[in-house]
C-alpha cells in the first residue's frame, strides 16, 4: 500500500511541470502503463488531477483548493513560538514577531528579555511603521509601487535625531533593506532601544511575517546586539522552511 501511495505522490509534482500523457507517467514512474492509469483515475476521482480534450493529464483545481485551505489556516504564531522561546534562551533579549495588515504592522507574539530593563510593546499593539525594524522588513517586501503609496500617506514623527525624516529617506531604507534582507533600528524609535530583525518567508518567498531582537543599550550596545544577526537570521530561516513545509526529511 505504502507504494502505491509513493508512486501517486509522485504523479503530482509530475504534472505540475506540464501536462503529461499516460505513457509518459508510466515512464517517470517506471511502471506499466495500465498501473499508471490506475493511479491516475485514483486521483481524478479526488479531484486532484484533470484528464484534457487531448488525454493528457493536468493538476486538477481541488489540489489548488486545498493548497490554498492550507494556507490561509496556517499560524505563524504557532509555528514560530517555540522557536522564539529558544531564540530568547540563547541571547536573553525581547523576541517580537510581527505581521502587516491592513496597513499597520502589528506585533503578534513577544518572548519577554530575561534583563531587569523590559519593553513597553504589547502583542496587538502596531509598531512605529517608520522606524522599527519589523516593519521596514515587511514593507520593502512590497512591490515599488506600492512602496511608494505607503511612503507617501505617512506621517514622520521624529521620535529621536535617528528617527527617518521623510518618505524619501523611508524609501531609500526600504531598498537598502529588500537588498539585504534583513533590517536595524538603531535607536530610532527609542534612543536606549535597538534593534534587529529577520524575514519569515512562505513558499512563494513572500515575506508573511518578521521577527527581530530588541535591546537597551544598557544590557547590550548595538555593536554587539548586531553580532546576534546570523541567529536571528537562521532562526527566521528555520521557521519559514517549517511554515512554508519545505523542512523535509531527506530520504535515505
Amino acid at each position: 500500500m505504502s507504494q502505491t501511495v509513493d508512486r501517486a505522490l509522485s504523479i503530482l509534482p509530475l504534472l505540475a511541470q506540464g501536462p503529461a500523457d499516460l505513457g509518459q507517467v508510466a515512464e517517470r514512474l517506471g511502471v506499466h502503463k495500465s498501473t499508471a492509469l490506475r493511479l491516475l483515475r485514483t486521483l481524478h476521482e479526488h479531484g486532484l488531477v484533470y484528464r484534457q480534450e487531448d488525454q493528457r493529464y493536468r493538476l486538477g483545481a481541488r489540489l489548488f483548493a486545498l493548497a490554498q485551505e492550507a494556507v490561509e489556516n496556517l499560524d505563524v504564531r504557532e509555528i514560530a513560538h517555540p522557536h522564539l522561546v529558544a531564540l530568547n534562551d540563547r541571547c536573553g533579549h525581547t523576541v517580537h514577531l510581527a505581521v502587516y495588515e491592513e496597513q499597520e504592522v502589528l506585533y503578534i507574539d513577544k518572548v519577554e528579555s530575561r534583563y531587569p530593563v523590559r519593553m513597553y510593546s504589547r502583542i496587538g499593539k502596531p509598531v512605529a511603521i517608520t522606524v522599527a525594524a519589523v516593519a521596514k522588513l515587511l514593507l520593502a517586501d512590497l512591490t515599488e509601487p506600492e512602496r511608494r503609496a505607503i511612503a507617501e500617506k505617512l506621517d514622520y514623527p521624529m521620535y529621536t535625531s535617528r528617527s527617518t525624516p521623510d518618505a524619501a529617506g523611508f524609501l531609500k531604507e526600504l531598498a537598502v533593506v529588500r537588498e539585504q534582507g534583513w533590517a536595524t533600528d538603531l535607536g530610532g524609535h527609542e534612543e536606549s532601544i535597538n534593534c534587529i530583525g529577520a524575514p519569515i518567508r512562505g513558499a512563494d518567498g513572500r515575506f508573511v511575517a518578521a521577527m527581530s531582537v530588541s535591546a537597551p543599550n544598557v544590557v547590550v550596545t548595538a555593536e554587539e546586539l548586531l553580532t546576534l544577526l546570523p541567529l536571528v537570521r537562521r532562526t527566521a530561516e528555520t521557521i519559514s522552511r517549517e511554515y512554508s513545509g519545505t523542512n523535509r526529511p531527506k530520504k535515505a
